[in-house]
C-alpha cells in the first residue's frame, strides 16, 4: 500500500528498492545504447539465475539517465510485481495465479483510477519546438532493427472516440526523429480498434506513451484484458488500491503520477512512415519494414534522472518470456480443468515457444483416452489455440516445466507411429515465421499432440524408473544442502 490517500502512484523506484533489497538488481555502468545494452540484456536472461539490470553512465548521456531491462525474467521478481507472497518456484507461481485473473476481472469495476493534480512525472516538461526524443538513451537493441526503440517495455494510453473507455496497451515505439515516433499496433488489438474509429472520422488520435512505471503497469498492458475494461481498474484490483493518475496537459489522457517518461501527442489521419523491422516474441523478424502510424510528439514529461523501461523481444528466453510463460500456464491450467479434464498435475507454456508454441501438461491417468483428451483440449482451448505448435502430455512424475524431463518422456514413452496426432488447418497467425511455407491463403497452421504418457493399457507392466524417489531426493537435499548450493 502507498502511504498517501491518493492511490498507488506506480512508482518504479519504489519497486527497484524492493528488488535491490532482495538482491535481484544489478547496476551496470558504461554500456553503450548502441547494441551493447541489448546484447548484455540478452545474455543475462539466458543465465540460469539472472537479475534485473539498471544501466547508468551511458556514453553520450548525463549520469542518472538510465535504462532498466530484465524486470520480469525471474520467479522472485515476477512474484514481487504481481504482489504474490507464496512459493516463487515455477509451479508455485502458476498455482498461486490459478483463478486470480477471474477474481481480478470481477473486482476491477470497484477500482476506478484516482485523479490527482500533480506528481513527479511533471518535474521536467518539453513542449513544441523544445521536444527532443534524443534527450533519452533509447537503445538500438539488435543489429538488424530498423531504428532506436524508446518503447518496448512501455504502455500506450488511448481513449475511445464514442465512449469514456480508456485503453492501456503495449505497442512498440520507434524513434523517427526528434519529435516523431512510429507506433506499431496490431489490427484487432484494442488500441488499433480505437485508432481506426478516429481515422474513419478524419480526426487526430490522442496518444500518451508511458515509458517507465512500476512493472505491473507494463505487464498488465500486455495481456488480454476484456474489451471495454480499463487496465488501470485491473491493476487496481491486483493492488487492492486505486491507481493514482494525472491528466496529460495536451490530451487529458490519464498517466501514472510517478511515471518516468511520458510522450504526449497525436496521430493525424493519413500520417504514416516506414517502421521496423523489429524482432518478435518467437525470435524472428517475420516481416519487413512497413508503413505504420506516426505520432507527432507535442509534449514530453519526465522525472529527474529518468529511467527507460526496456523489454525487447528476441530469441527466447528473452526479456519478458518468463512472465508470459507463467501467466499463460496459469490460464491454460484453468481452461483445461474448466473443459472437464480431471487430475491435472501441472501445465507449463515453455519460453522456447514464446509461451505459445510448445506447451506441456502432466496428468495422473485415470482412464483410457485421458491423455489424448488432455492433449487435444490443451491444444485447442481458447487460451491455447492461437499460434500453437506442439502440445505434449506427460505423466504425473514428470515436471512439465523441466525440458530435460519432458524430452526424456518423449524419447522413452512414445511410439511415433501411434502417439502423435496431427490437427490440420488449425488457428494460425500471419506472425508465424513458418507462414512463408504454407500454401493456404488464410493464416492456418497444423498442430502436433504428442502423448508421452506411459501406455494406459500397459501401466502395470511398464518398466520402473531408475531414479531415487521424490521423498528420498528431498530428504537428501535437506541433509546435504551445502553440496547443492
Amino acid at each position: 500500500m502507498e502511504d498517501n490517500n491518493f492511490g498507488h502512484s506506480l512508482d518504479l523506484r519504489k519497486w527497484l528498492q524492493t528488488i535491490k533489497e532482495q538482491e535481484e538488481l544489478t547496476e551496470v555502468e558504461g554500456a553503450d545504447w548502441n547494441l551493447e545494452i541489448g546484447a548484455i540484456s540478452e545474455l543475462n536472461v539466458k543465465k540460469d539465475t539472472n537479475s534485473a539490470l539498471l544501466f547508468d553512465q551511458i556514453p553520450g548521456y548525463p549520469k542518472g539517465y538510465r535504462v532498466l531491462t530484465c524486470s520480469t525474467s525471474s520467479p522472485a521478481r515476477l512474484a514481487s510485481i504481481l504482489r504474490l507472497e507464496g512459493d516463487s518456484s515455477h509451479r508455485g507461481l502458476v498455482n498461486e495465479l490459478r483463478g486470480r485473473p477471474n477474481e481480478w476481472k470481477k473486482a476491477a469495476p470497484d477500482y476506478d483510477p484516482v485523479y490527482v493534480e500533480s506528481g513527479p512525472v511533471f518535474e521536467n516538461i518539453q513542449e513544441d519546438e523544445e521536444v527532443d526524443l534524443f534527450t533519452f538513451p533509447s537503445p538500438l537493441w539488435h543489429e538488424k532493427d530498423g531504428g532506436r526503440y524508446i518503447g518496448t517495455g512501455c504502455s500506450v494510453v488511448t481513449k475511445d472516440l464514442d465512449t469514456d473507455w480508456i485503453n492501456v496497451g503495449t505497442y512498440r515505439v520507434m524513434i523517427h526523429d526528434k519529435n516523431r515516433v512510429g507506433l506499431d499496433m496490431v489490427p484487432g488489438k484494442h488500441g488499433h480498434i480505437q485508432y481506426e474509429k478516429y481515422m474513419k472520422e478524419g480526426k487526430p488520435f490522442p496518444i500518451a506513451v508511458v515509458i517507465g512505471a512500476d512493472p505491473l503497469h507494463y505487464l498488465i498492458s500486455g495481456i488480454e484484458v476484456p474489451f471495454g475494461m480499463c487496465e488501470y481498474n485491473y491493476i487496481g484490483s491486483i493492488l487492492k488500491e486505486p491507481v493514482s493518475v494525472v491528466k496529460g496537459e495536451l490530451t487529458g489522457l490519464p498517466v501514472p503520477s510517478s511515471a518516468e517518461i511520458v510522450l504526449e501527442g497525436w496521430i493525424h489521419p493519413g500520417e504514416t512512415q516506414t517502421e521496423g523491422p523489429f524482432g518478435e516474441f518467437h525470435g524472428y523478424y517475420p516481416a519487413k519494414a512497413s508503413p505504420a502510424p506516426v505520432v507527432e510528439v507535442k509534449k514530453v514529461y519526465y522525472r529527474n534522472n529518468p529511467i527507460i523501461m526496456g523489454s525487447p523481444p528476441a530469441k527466447p528466453p528473452n526479456d519478458y518470456s518468463y512472465s508470459k510463460a507463467v501467466m499463460r500456464s496459469a490460464l491454460l491450467f484453468d481452461a483445461v480443468e474448466a473443459a472437464g479434464v480431471p487430475d491435472v498435475e501441472g501445465v507449463w507454456a515453455h519460453e522456447i515457444g514464446g509461451g505459445r508454441m510448445f506447451t506441456v501438461i502432466s496428468i495422473n491417468q485415470r482412464y483410457a483416452g485421458h491423455s489424448r483428451q488432455a492433449g487435444h483440449v490443451l491444444s485447442q482451448c481458447g487460451v491455447g489455440s492461437y499460434l500453437g505448435r506442439y502440445s505434449i502430455v506427460v505423466d504425473e512424475d514428470i515436471d512439465p516445466s523441466n525440458l530435460d524431463e519432458v524430452m526424456w518422456a518423449v524419447s522413452t514413452r512414445t511410439d511415433p507411429e501411434i502417439d502423435i496426432d496431427i490437427i490440420k488447418r488449425a488457428m494460425g497467425s500471419k506472425n508465424d515465421p513458418m507462414n512463408i511455407t504454407y500454401r493456404y491463403k488464410a493464416p492456418f497452421s497444423s498442430r502436433a499432440i504428442i502423448d508421452a504418457c506411459r501406455p494406459y493399457d500397459y501401466l502395470d507392466e511398464f518398466p520402473e524408473v531408475a531414479e531415487a524417489s521424490k521423498e528420498l531426493q528431498e530428504k537428501t537435499l535437506q541433509k546435504w544442502k551445502h553440496l547443492f548450493k
